[in-house]
């Protein structure tokens, strides 16, 4: 008799093999199709609330493997909040202004069709390079399977947005907030802007170190009581502030030498002025910084007055301390001279070349000759022009700030320029800005906790911020100023007319409208009176303010503010989250975010930086083609985010191994319980079964833990080992003959099924927040009673394994110390069965059978037992030849051939004889 038609073989359609690039991108059109983020809306109407706010990607380029990390992370964690019960909200977003989009446009127009063309049609076609890149980003992103409300994204550049954005200014200026101050910042020479801090970037660069001879000025000397030589000897980097020195800062509490070579250093830097050749003479006497107070010097490079000032910023460990002063090109060096009232000097224009103003402030010798001479070659005629004075020259290398888009050296230089003011109170707080959102951040859950050790630094040491940029693209500082006063006006009328016509024209108004068709009706300002303030705002402005504009401007159904969770790369700590933090604060005087997760950068397999030069780019398009998204998913989920992440073929041939072993697993379990129609009582489970569902329950239960922490690379650790090593390895195993070989009902075989199916259905909600796609396949596949009402896994809720009355306690009760002893007894066993499969002793474990002492094993269930080991045996003593032995506790259980038949059904050496069917099997078959 042919008794392979009599077994219950595993069956379903569920295919082995993903085939994910072909696949997924028909099941993902198909969710869009039907409008999936709409129907997950509907579906979760009325319960708890999970905002996720998207940090805006700039519209400029195609998607990125970084850019592919970032909404992939977020996607898992939202479907994670979704599949847990939650209602869910991501709104997309795009930053549309700013430099990068304006110089692309610039390039293609080149530059004097630029500056020919009227603002408004430049906008136009800034505008149009941005709505290119916001559609092929979405259809970036879209292909990786992520969910979120692509029908109504947020995108900077739209007009009820750009409303928004000044809505926010204008709400910040009636806090009394913003300032108008002509002090130094950060400015791009390459790029003709002032930058925020966010926009720096810190790269070496090779510098001048000189030392100066600055001399006393004959009152000076005087009052010193000094006689002959006698002056300050300032170091510095920059040659080409010289010109604009109108101080030199000493430290109020340290002593000054003067050398018997007249020269005076501080005390402290003395003996390193010898070592460094910059002074030769003894220290003839000896001056405190006070004494020296107000006095003035000569700067050799002019022959203008420079004042001695006293300052804690003086340090003592480089240069001579005495620290060169150009309020103009310096931000401690502007501090110290409104103190001092100290005269801003700031001769060079947007360009980075020196300006009229050293001829009309004579600050060179020959100034027309330096007239449109760039700052960095002016550093050598300079140098030339000390003389004697130039105590010292040299070359070194330090970290420098760079502008984060052209790539160039950046400079300080004075302009009048708008900023937040940080150490303002705002109107109604009771603390300043500085303070409000440090106070804020208390209230933030940040992962990892130590990203709050670097925004937090970061807020207690900023400056004031600089919003205004002098660029075309972006929404301008739109306010009138009066053109006889000079004052800027806040009238509330004037600005909400203002935000009203960018609702319906968008930020272009500004340009295209006069200033009487600006102003309100009947307004008490005269058109002809007012002048329109021509900056526009930085765009870090822009997606900070998202929060009002998207979350709170019921322009978008975004969720809700304060939102759940910012996510993104660790550079926002000083861009998007601080930001973000600062206006909210300003605003409102809270966080805008509940919880803070910063992830770390792609990086490649040796964690070097991906770049085209090095042919080491992963792009997102092409790892999806060659092994679908779920691939990339798992990746992510399987990588640590919080540090910078390697990618390259090699680990993800390892993530799809990995992916291969997760979708087999759910393929044996699908296939074996295919016809269950109903789930069996509590007290009809075995102990295997008790076994692998408390496992299960404890096992879900960390992953859950982890993944609530955002600890995707624990819990899929935990997962995995899970479905390796116990559901896989052991239990997937050991009852592959009750649920082939016993009766269709049996109650035995019913309750494998149920456990696998509690199992399975458990296991499909961990899975299914990164494994969509998959998980959705599965329960295409899955059957009715699995199934049940649900068309899409959209439709799953998570179920833990006990639920519905299903208890966990009998489990721990009756079998306390069940899984650790058992386990270790069947890892001796299965040493012993590797060596004797090696030695070709034997194929297969249901050869052998097992002899002992088995009333100290913890299963009592003969049946049970036996399959615990795999073996047609469990005895007292046997008669077949030993083949091995093991040892536990002082025990010594030894391992026999098996003394009965092999049965020709199910291969368990259990029968009389090999021709006929074991007493278990003649049963099934013949009842």
């Amino acid at each position: 008799m042919d008794f392979k038609d009599t077994l219950l073989l595993p069956k379903t359609d569920f295919p082995m093999r993903g085939n994910l690039p072909n696949n997924e991108p028909k099941k993902y059109q198909a969710w869009y199709d039907a409008g999936i983020y709409e129907q997950m809306k509907a579906k979760r109407e009325g319960a708890d609330m999970f905002t996720l706010h998207d940090g805006p990607p700039y519209a400029n380029g195609d998607i990125h493997i970084g850019h592919a990390l970032n909404k992939t992370l977020k996607d898992i964690i939202l479907k994670y909040n979704y599949f847990q019960g939650k209602a869910v909200r991501m709104t997309p977003g795009w930053d549309c202004h700013g430099l990068p989009i304006e110089q692309k446009v610039e390039e293609k127009l080149g530059k004097s069709k630029k500056e020919a063309m009227p603002t408004e049609k430049f906008r136009e076609l800034c505008r149009a390079h941005a709505a290119k890149f916001v559609d092929i980003q979405r259809d970036g992103f879209k292909q990786l399977g992520i969910i979120a409300d692509w029908e109504n994204p947020y995108v900077t550049m739209d007009f009820k947005f750009e409303a928004n954005i000044y809505r926010t200014l204008c709400e910040v200026a009636q806090k009394g907030l913003l300032v108008e101050r002509h002090k130094p910042i950060f400015w791009s020479w390459a790029a003709r802007t002032a930058l925020a801090d966010a926009e720096v970037e810190y790269e070496d660069k090779e510098d001048y170190s000189i030392y100066v001879h600055f001399e006393l000025s004959d009152a000076a000397k005087e009052t010193l009581g000094v006689e002959g030589k006698a002056g300050l000897v300032i170091w510095t980097t920059t040659p080409w502030t010289l010109p604009a020195n109108t101080g030199i800062s000493l430290h109020p509490d340290e002593m000054y030498v003067l050398t018997s070579d007249g020269h005076i250093v501080a005390e402290a830097r003395f003996d390193a002025m010898i070592e460094e050749g910059v002074v030769s003479g003894h220290a003839s006497r000896k001056i405190a910084s006070t004494e020296m107070k107000h006095l003035l010097t000569i700067n050799p490079v002019n022959g203008r007055s420079s004042k001695i000032v006293l300052g804690e910023h003086v340090l003592m460990d480089g240069g001579s301390g005495c620290v060169h002063t150009a309020p103009g090109h310096g931000e401690d060096d502007y501090k110290v001279g409104l103190l001092n009232d100290l005269e801003v000097v700031m001769p060079v224009d947007e360009r980075g070349c020196y300006d009229e103003s050293v001829v009309g402030l004579n600050l060179l010798p020959n100034p027309e000759e330096f007239v449109g001479m760039h700052i960095f070659k002016a550093n050598e005629p300079i140098l030339a022009l000390l003389g004697d004075n130039l105590l010292k020259q040299s070359m070194f290398t330090h970290s420098y700030p760079h502008c984060w888009r052209t790539k160039k050296p950046l400079i300080y230089r004075a302009t009048n320029q708008w900023f937040i003011s940080i150490d303002d109170k705002a109107e109604g707080a009771k603390e300043t800005l500085r303070d409000t959102a440090l106070h804020a951040i208390e209230n933030v859950d940040f992962y990892p906790k130590t990203s709050k050790n670097r925004l937090k630094p970061m807020i207690e040491g900023r400056p004031d911020w600089c919003i205004s940029r002098q660029r075309s693209w972006g929404v301008p500082i739109a306010f009138f100023r009066i053109k006889s006063t000079k004052e800027v006006i806040f009238d509330v009328d004037v600005l909400e007319h203002v935000a009203n016509l960018f609702d319906v024209h968008g930020a272009d108004a500004w340009y295209a409208m006069s200033n009487a068709e600006l102003l309100p009706e009947c307004s008490k300002y005269n058109p002809d009176d007012l002048e329109k303030l021509t900056d526009i705002l930085d765009v870090w402005f822009d997606s900070g303010s998202t929060w009002n504009s998207v979350l709170s401007s019921g322009n978008y159904d975004a969720g809700e503010y304060p939102a759940s969770l910012y996510i993104e790369g660790s550079d926002q700590h000083r861009g998007w989250f601080q930001s973000s933090l600062l206006l909210s604060s300003a605003v409102n005087g809270i966080s805008p975010y509940k919880t803070l997760i910063t992830h770390g950068f792609t990086v490649d397999k040796k964690g070097e930086k991906m770049s085209k030069s090095k042919g080491n780019v992963m792009a997102p398009d092409k790892v999806i083609k060659q092994y679908g998204s779920e691939i990339l998913r798992l990746w992510v989920a399987l990588s640590d985010y919080q540090s910078d992440l390697k990618i390259s073929d090699e680990i993800l041939k390892q993530t799809a191994e990995q992916y291969r072993k997760i979708r087999n697993t759910f393929r044996f379990l699908l296939a074996n319980v295919d016809d269950l129609e109903e789930l069996v009582q509590e007290e009809d489970y075995g102990e295997l079964d008790w076994w692998i569902l408390n496992k299960a329950h404890r096992v879900f239960f960390l992953v859950k833990k982890s993944f609530d922490e955002y600890d995707f690379l624990r819990g899929f650790a935990t997962l995995n080992h899970f479905i390796t090593n116990e559901l896989s390895g052991i239990y997937m195993d050991i009852t592959k003959d009750r649920l082939y070989c016993e009766m269709k009902d049996s109650t035995v075989r019913r309750a494998t099924q149920s456990a696998m199916y509690r199992i399975s259905q458990s296991m499909l909600g961990l899975i299914a927040p990164v494994l969509t796609y998959t998980a959705d396949e599965i329960l295409e596949y899955a059957p009715n009673l699995f199934k049940g009402d649900m068309e899409s896994i959209f439709d799953l809720t998570y179920v833990p394994i006990f639920n519905d009355g299903f208890n966990p306690h009998i489990i721990e009760v009756e079998i306390p110390e069940y899984g650790t002893n058992m386990l270790g007894l069947r890892e001796l066993f299965y040493e012993k069965v590797d060596a004797l499969k090696k030695d070709k002793i034997i194929k297969s474990t249901l050869e052998l059978e097992i002899a002992g002492d088995i009333s100290l094993m913890n299963i009592e269930n003969s049946k049970d037992l036996e399959d615990w080991f795999v073996v047609s045996a469990m005895k007292a003593s046997s008669e077949g030849d030993q083949v091995a032995s093991f040892e536990v506790e002082g025990k010594t259980y030894t391992v026999h051939k098996a003394t009965a038949a092999k049965c020709p059904r199910c291969w368990r050496f259990t029968s009389t004889s090999e021709e006929c069917a074991c007493e278990r099997c003649a049963k099934v078959v013949g009842a």
